[in-house]
């Protein structure tokens, strides 16, 4: 994982929420841990990863505090959480 991936995956998990994260990183973030990334209409996103699947909203840029919290659940769900990649 290089150093652009762990930022956005820290700043997923960091307190307080962060509403300044861009989807895009995010899917890039995905792409990178080996997920299957699927787009939907509708702008929706569907995630397959580590035997987990889940479907996200992307209508803006940045992700809303709400999707931030899915998407850290979800990670935590697939066993990934930024103590192992460190920054």
């Amino acid at each position: 994982m290089n150093h652009h991936h762990r930022k956005v995956l820290h700043a997923l998990f960091s307190h307080p929420i962060s509403a300044n994260i861009d989807f895009r990183k995010v899917v890039h973030l995905f792409e990178d841990l080996g997920a299957e990334v699927e787009n939907r209409s509708g702008n929706r996103v569907h995630i397959k990863l580590n035997g987990h699947s889940a479907v996200f909203a992307h209508g803006q840029h940045d992700l809303p505090k709400e999707e931030v919290v899915q998407i850290r659940k979800f990670f935590e769900t697939c066993g990934i959480t930024p103590d192992g990649y460190p920054l």
